[in-house]
C-alpha cells in the first residue's frame, strides 16, 4: 500500500502528490502549515479524510514553529494556523474535525512545558492517521457482504486509499469483499472536471488488480437502463444528522438515476465525517472553484474564450435516496437520525 500522507522522522510531512498521477508517483515534503495549507488548497492532497490527518499533521508542523513563552501564546498562535488551514476547503468536515481534535489535545496537555506540548500534538496527529487507517478497514469490513458474488459496482471520484490515510471508504469496501474472494467488477466515473475517478480510481484499482472500467460521468443512465451495474458505493465529504451527505458533484444525479433503476445507493465514510450541527443538508457550505478547471484542461482551453463557468465541486444527496451508510462501527439504515446519534456519540459532534 502506497503512503498518501506520513509524519516523517525528520519531523516533516511527506505526501504523494495527486496532480501528478497517473503519470507520475511524485512525493512532496510540507515544512510548516502554510506548504500543507496549500497542498489542500492545490488538491496536492484531497479527500475528506486524508485532508483531515493533513490538517492535524499541518498544526504538528507550526507547533514546532511556535516560540512562546506561555501556553496562552503557544495556544492563540496555534488555533490561527488552524484556522488558516481550515480555510482552504470549507465542504469536507473532515478537516475541521482534525484541526479541533489537535486543540483538544493542546487544551488537554497545558500543564506540560511547551517542548513536550509540542511531542504530544505529533504524536496526537500520527494517531490520528493511524485511526484513520484502522476506521477504512472496518468500513470495508462492515460493508464487504453488502456487494453480492458477480456484482458489477458502480463508484464516483475517488474514495480510495488515496482519498485516506490509507485503504479508502468506498474502496475500501470493494477491497475487503475482493480480499474475501467475492467476484466484482468496478465501473468508474471519470468525475469532470477535475477527473477523480479517470487518474486516480482506476489507477488505485488497477494496483490491486481488481477489474475496472472507465465511463465518462453521462454513460450511468445508460447502463443502468441496461442491467450493466447492480449497486452504487461512494464516499462522502460532510453527512448530516438526518443522513443527508453532501459529496462530489455528480453524486446527486447518480443517486436518483440508482433509485430510478431500483439499484441500492450506499455511501461509506468514517463517523469523522458526521456533522452532528447540522440538521440536514441544506446548511452545508459547498465550495465553489476556480471556473477554469472547467474551462481548461491540463493548460489546454477547451472551452470559448470568454465564456462563463460554474464549477461548484460538491452536491447534496437527501437521505431518502440513500440506501444505507456504512461506517466505521456499522451500517446504518434508515431513520439516520436516530442510528447516527447512537453510533457517534457525543465526542463526534461539532
Amino acid at each position: 500500500m502506497f503512503e498518501t500522507i506520513e509524519w516523517t522522522s525528520a519531523g516533516v510531512v511527506r505526501l504523494l502528490d495527486q496532480r501528478r498521477l497517473p503519470a507520475e508517483e511524485v512525493y512532496v515534503e510540507c515544512r510548516d502549515a502554510a506548504a500543507v495549507a496549500q497542498a489542500i488548497r492545490s488538491m496536492q492532497i484531497r479527500g475528506a479524510p486524508a485532508i483531515g490527518v493533513a490538517g492535524a499533521m499541518g498544526l504538528a508542523l507550526a507547533a514546532q514553529s511556535i516560540g512562546a513563552r506561555s501556553f496562552e501564546e503557544f495556544y492563540a498562535e496555534l488555533s490561527r494556523h488552524g484556522e488558516a488551514l481550515r480555510r482552504t476547503r470549507p465542504t469536507a468536515v473532515n478537516l475541521a474535525w482534525g484541526i479541533e481534535r489537535m486543540q483538544r489535545c493542546a487544551q488537554q496537555h497545558k500543564t506540560l512545558p511547551i517542548a513536550e506540548l509540542v511531542q504530544a500534538l505529533i504524536r496526537e496527529a500520527q494517531q490520528i492517521r493511524e485511526e484513520d487507517i484502522r476506521d477504512n478497514r472496518a468500513i470495508g469490513a462492515y460493508g464487504q457482504g453488502l456487494i453480492p458474488d458477480g456484482a458489477a459496482v458502480l463508484t464516483h471520484c475517488n474514495a480510495g486509499a488515496l482519498a485516506t490515510a490509507g485503504y479508502g471508504t468506498a474502496l475500501g469496501v470493494i477491497r475487503a469483499a475482493h480480499a474475501a474472494g467475492t467476484r466484482l467488477s468496478v465501473w468508474a466515473g471519470e468525475t469532470r472536471p477535475f477527473l477523480q475517478g479517470a487518474r486516480l480510481t482506476a489507477w488505485e484499482l488497477q494496483q490491486d488488480g481488481i477489474p475496472v472500467t472507465l465511463i465518462t460521468d453521462n454513460m450511468a443512465g445508460h447502463l443502468m437502463q441496461r442491467g450493466e451495474i447492480d449497486l452504487v458505493i461512494v464516499g462522502a465529504d460532510r453527512i448530516a444528522r438526518n443522513g443527508d451527505v453532501a459529496n462530489k458533484i455528480g453524486t446527486y444525479t447518480l443517486a436518483v438515476l440508482a433509485q430510478a433503476h431500483g439499484l441500492p445507493f450506499y455511501v461509506a465514510a468514517p463517523l469523522s465525517t458526521l456533522d452532528l450541527s447540522l440538521r440536514d443538508g441544506e446548511a452545508i457550505p459547498i465550495e465553489e472553484r476556480d471556473p477554469k478547471e472547467v474551462t481548461d484542461w491540463a493548460g489546454v482551453r477547451t472551452a470559448p474564450v470568454g465564456v462563463r463557468a460554474r464549477n461548484p465541486v460538491f452536491d447534496v444527496t437527501p437521505y431518502r435516496y440513500i440506501t444505507a451508510l456504512i461506517t466505521d462501527r456499522g451500517i446504518v439504515r434508515p431513520p439516520y437520525d436516530a442510528g447516527l446519534a447512537a453510533l457517534a456519540g457525543p465526542a463526534v459532534a461539532l
